[in-house]
């Protein structure tokens, strides 16, 4: 297997087919206003391009096309703006596209049609999306397809549904490959399966594919992910296909290290955390520094002190849950009909109640909602904007991001993507590191 390291091209051959697959980091021009806030340190005023989505579009483009993969795999792209968001991508050859039919984070597939074509429509599962691949000038008779199942599982502490979604999803494969005739497909079909995981080895959808089945007796933060006995329906387990080199697999998930400062000792920042005694310490700081209102004794934020806190943070009154929180700690109730209405209504009806004031638990609050919500990126912006940094603590590195084979492909060529510094930054435009592999069929 050649090991290359990134820039570097696939290597290409009439019977292989490389992938490369990236989660590009939501939001993109048009869904949402936060990117800025996820780099660390903030960006200066000077700097604060590098968020955007130009910036960063062409940071991708450039990856795309160094390394020159026949199918694409993006996570997290916007439905609102994909069309002009990905444009670059039919410049670069890149002519066929599948776009997960729902949800704000979506995962789309590209694949350059000079070589391949569907071989089906493809299949939209529980944020996966199935594409079946045969070379253009093939008789679709004579031919084993290739599969490729894009995967953005659920993040979160959601393991029985991660182990869910890539159960059905591999189903999936086998269903495609018997309407496409492949003969014995739980031993016989070529399939790639790769995206993100939200979860490293420890995950058990990443144990349902590397040991073909998982059981009652697993758990996953402390739980089990299912109550019986699941396989998946291929014979052998899936290929973890970056290890095939021999070196420590690089991780693809490189960011500041914050919840070991943010959460309180024995949490795991998605199971009930709550926030540690020294950023309550700095978040109480910044209130006495900000309150200008005093009542029986107590320090208190107006309405005006909240207006130029949010100012400050989201860069705009009216955005963020730092906003809608703080209006619900301040007396803010949504309106009697709100049942009938969409999140979308309510959120527009927000307001910050002119006479009221936040209290320093409603403050406290609104950032303990946000280490619920794993904003930790947030409450790190925030609190570095605001004049009470944390300590630098380095990187977290994990390796969310996978590429896995079944055992009738063989991997010719596997990419290596690095970082050091936190994700994402001046020359990386997402949180996430991309993986690649080329692949022949056995």
């Amino acid at each position: 297997v050649t090991h290359l390291l990134a820039p570097a091209a696939m290597p290409h051959s009439p019977d292989s087919l490389s992938v490369f697959s990236y989660n590009v980091l939501l939001p993109n021009s048009v869904d949402a206003w936060w990117t800025y806030k996820m780099y660390s340190p903030p960006l200066s005023e000077s700097d604060r391009h590098v968020g955007d989505w130009e910036y960063r579009r062409k940071l991708i483009e450039q990856r795309v096309c160094h390394v020159d993969a026949d199918v694409v795999c993006f996570q997290e792209v916007s439905p609102t703006s994909f069309e002009s968001d990905f444009s670059f991508m039919s410049e670069l050859g890149y002519d066929g596209v599948e776009l997960f039919r729902k949800g704000r984070f979506r995962p789309a597939t590209f694949w350059k049609t000079n070589k391949y074509k569907l071989a089906v429509p493809a299949a939209h599962k529980d944020r996966t999306l199935l594409t079946s691949f045969i070379k253009i000038n093939d008789n679709e008779a004579d031919v084993v397809p290739w599969f490729v199942l894009n995967c953005h599982l659920q993040a979160g502490k959601q393991g029985q549904r991660r182990v869910r979604q890539m159960l059905e999803g591999t189903k999936a494969i086998i269903t495609m490959a018997k309407k496409l005739k492949v003969k014995e497909p739980e031993t016989a079909v070529a399939a790639i399966v790769c995206g993100d995981f939200n979860g490293g080895s420890e995950c058990g959808a990443v144990r349902l594919l590397e040991d073909g089945f998982i059981d009652s007796e697993f758990l996953e933060d402390g739980e089990s992910v299912t109550s019986k006995r699941k396989d998946i329906p291929m014979v052998f387990p899936l290929k973890d296909v970056v290890t095939a080199i021999e070196r420590d697999p690089p991780p693809t998930l490189v960011v500041p290290e914050l919840i070991s400062q943010m959460v309180q000792e024995g949490g795991n920042g998605y199971d009930n955390p709550i926030l540690t005694e020294s950023v309550v310490e700095r978040l109480t700081k910044i209130y006495h520094a900000r309150a200008t209102c005093e009542m029986n004794g107590e320090k208190l934020m107006s309405a005006t002190d909240v207006e130029k806190w949010l100012v400050l943070i989201n860069g705009k009154l009216g955005r963020g849950d730092e906003y809608r929180e703080a209006a619900k700690q301040m007396g803010w109730k949504p309106p009697p009909n709100a049942e009938e209405m969409s999140y979308d209504e309510i959120k527009k009806l927000v307001t910050l109640p002119s006479e009221a004031f936040l209290s320093l638990q409603g403050f406290l609050t609104v950032y303990q909602k946000e280490l619920e919500g794993g904003k930790f990126w947030g409450i790190n912006h925030d609190l570095t904007i605001l004049g009470e940094p944390l300590d630098d603590c380095g990187v977290f590195n994990a390796r969310f991001d996978r590429i896995y084979c079944t055992s009738n492909v063989q991997p010719i060529a596997v990419v290596d993507f690095e970082a050091t510094k936190p994700c994402p930054n001046a020359e990386e435009p997402s949180d996430h590191l991309p993986v690649a592999a080329c692949f022949t069929m056995k």
